[in-house]
């Protein structure tokens, strides 16, 4: 069974930063790309970056030159660099991991950005 587990969540003031870190059970070169995605109180959860297998990444427009995803095969691990944050970057993170057969949820880290 898959895991993935995210962590580095936290309360931040606008314009701090914050690293999630999310670390897969096994090596994550067996996915097709992984992701971040969050979820704010009553809106839809949305894609904020992803990766390729062979390291393309790509970003929703609010979050461009802001964030960056990278990953480390080594350790099994993809991140989130998030800069210059914003009140409205308020959500839950969750990373996914996606291959053809599944995706794979982590459980979820709290950003708070106040103001």
């Amino acid at each position: 069974q898959v895991q993935v587990v995210e962590s580095g969540g936290g309360l931040v003031q606008a314009g701090g930063s914050l690293r999630l870190s999310c670390t897969a059970s096994g090596s994550i070169v067996r996915f097709n790309a992984m992701g971040w995605y969050r979820q704010a109180p009553g809106k839809q959860r949305e894609l904020v970056a992803a990766i390729s297998s062979g390291g393309r990444t790509n970003y929703v427009d609010s979050v461009k030159g802001r964030f960056t995803v990278s990953r480390d095969i080594a350790k099994n691990t993809m991140y989130l660099q998030m800069n210059s944050l914003k009140p409205e970057d308020t959500a839950v993170y969750y990373c996914n991991a996606h291959n053809v057969n599944y995706d794979y949820w982590g459980q979820g880290t709290q950003v708070t950005v106040s103001s």
